[in-house]
C-alpha cells in the first residue's frame, strides 16, 4: 500500500468515525432520557424522600458527560482532518467557516437545553415535599450540574479554534523535520 493509499484510508476511516459517533450521539439522547425517566419513577416509588432525586440526577450527569465526550472527540477528529488531510476548500474548513460566520444557526450539539429542562423536572419532587435544609442541599447539587453544563458549552465553543491551532503547530513541527 502506498503512502497516498494509507492517507486516503485514514481519511475514510476518520470520516466514518465522525459519522458513527454522530449516530451514536443521536441514539444516546433518547436512551439517556428514557433511563432517567425510568430511574426517577422507580426511585420515587421506592424511596419517598427528596434524596431520591439524586439517583436520576446521576443518570442525567452521566448521559451529559457521555454526550460531551463524544462531541469533543468528533470535533478533534474534524480539526485533525482539516489540518492533515484537506486543502482550504474541504468540508471541515467550510463547516468551521460557516460556524464562525453564522453563530447560533446550528443545532445544540450538547443537548444542553433538554438536559436543563430534565434537571428542572428532576428537582420538582424536592419542591413538592421536603424540608428547607434538604431543599437547599439538593438545589445546590442540581445547580452544580447546570453550571457544569455551562462550563462544558464554553469549553466546546472554544475547542475548534484551540485544536486547530494545536494541530497546525504539530503539522509545522512535522514539516520542519529533516
Amino acid at each position: 500500500m502506498t503512502y497516498a493509499d494509507q492517507r486516503q484510508a485514514e481519511y475514510v476511516a476518520m470520516r466514518a468515525t465522525i459519522a458513527h459517533r454522530g449516530t451514536v450521539r443521536m441514539a444516546l439522547v433518547p436512551l439517556v432520557f428514557l433511563g432517567w425517566a425510568a430511574v426517577a419513577v422507580a426511585t420515587a416509588a421506592v424511596i419517598t424522600v427528596a434524596l431520591s432525586t439524586l439517583v436520576p440526577l446521576l443518570v442525567l450527569v452521566a448521559g451529559f458527560e457521555a454526550m460531551f465526550a463524544i462531541h469533543l472527540n468528533v470535533e478533534r477528529i474534524g480539526r485533525y482532518l482539516q489540518v492533515f488531510h484537506e486543502d482550504d476548500g474541504g468540508w471541515e474548513h467550510v463547516a468551521m467557516q460557516f460556524g464562525q460566520r453564522f453563530p447560533g444557526t446550528g443545532a445544540d450539539p450538547l443537548f444542553e437545553r433538554l438536559f436543563a429542562i430534565a434537571v428542572s423536572v428532576n428537582y420538582l419532587p424536592v419542591v413538592l415535599g421536603c424540608d428547607v435544609s434538604e431543599m437547599v442541599v439538593l438545589a445546590i447539587l442540581h445547580l452544580a450540574f447546570l453550571v457544569r453544563m455551562r462550563v462544558a458549552r464554553r469549553a466546546a465553543s472554544r475547542q475548534r479554534d484551540a485544536d486547530l491551532a494545536r494541530f497546525r503547530e504539530i503539522a509545522g513541527t512535522l514539516e520542519s523535520r529533516p
